[in-house]
């Protein structure tokens, strides 16, 4: 059975640097947490206000990744470039995201964002929940692992150092996907559900971001104490930054964008994936 099939579920988000290694095969992941945290379905989708359609200037390109399409944004000059894997949030990967990869290579990682919907991007909440329900565990973990193989060996790019970086349903997806994959070198974690046993955690080799909303009923101030405690406990390298600020606060197509608060959040994106070992 599908984990992400937990969606409907009231349960609590009770779940989710040595040498890196070259492997990309992801270690079995036994639980993941319910996608909703301790939230109804009706509560969870009333947290995400409905995206603008603005339109943005994207400056990638669209790849064939593992039977998917991905987008892929790279840093001006040549290579090797450390690279990062962005993970969309519930709306699947929209423009929003794409321009996500692009601010993260304006700022010299060549990103990579990769589409776990299928092709699929919502436009209603209704349509998002859907496809967050529908997604296979197993196929998405095999595309982040396609991914962060090809961040490796691309030409372009040849990536010595590589990253996660992930928004709400991609948030807790960049937490698993650190979990799974020991050569990481990071993992930044907006606002996702969360792990917080430590025997779990100590599984990352990563350094950990984790930007969080204060106000944010999906993930609430004392589940990120937990993850905070827990990641202290398993000797996982963590930090961890919290505002005064609701779910998705720093997602600019959001109604309920916080751009002081987003502008705090990317200063400490920036200096985190710059103070990784290269």
């Amino acid at each position: 059975m599908r984990i992400a099939a937990l969606a409907a579920t009231f349960v609590l988000a009770a779940c989710s640097s040595p040498q890196a290694t070259t492997n990309t095969t992801p270690t079995k992941v036994v639980s993941k947490p319910a996608e909703t945290g301790p939230l109804t379905e009706e509560e969870f989708k009333a947290l995400h206000a409905l995206p603008s359609q603005d339109k943005v200037e994207l400056h990638g390109q669209t790849i064939d990744l593992a039977g998917t399409k991905a987008y892929l944004s790279l840093p001006a000059g040549t290579g090797p470039f450390p690279a990062i894997v962005v993970i969309h949030e519930w709306w699947g990967l929209n423009d929003h995201v794409e321009h996500w990869a692009d601010r993260l290579a304006s700022a010299g990682w060549a990103a990579l964002a990769v589409d776990l919907y299928g092709g699929k991007v919502a436009t209603t909440r209704d349509d998002a929940l859907a496809a967050l329900k529908a997604v296979d565990d197993n196929q998405a973990h095999a595309t982040i692992s396609a991914a962060i193989d090809f961040l490796a060996k691309d030409p372009r790019i040849q990536a010595k150092t590589r990253a996660v970086i992930g928004w709400c349903f991609g948030g807790g997806w960049s937490l698993q996907t650190a979990l799974a994959h020991p050569e990481l070198q990071g993992a930044i974690i907006y606002y996702g559900q969360l792990e917080t046993d430590p025997a779990k955690l100590a599984a990352i080799k990563a350094n950990v971001l984790g930007i969080f909303g204060n106000k944010d009923k999906g993930i609430p101030p004392e589940t990120v104490d937990k993850f905070e405690a827990a990641l202290k406990q398993a000797g996982v390298k963590a930090e961890i930054h919290r505002y005064d600020a609701e779910h998705a606060f720093a997602n600019p197509s959001n109604p309920i964008y916080d751009e002081t608060s987003a502008a705090d959040a990317w200063s400490h994106v920036l200096a985190f994936l710059g103070s990784l070992p290269k």
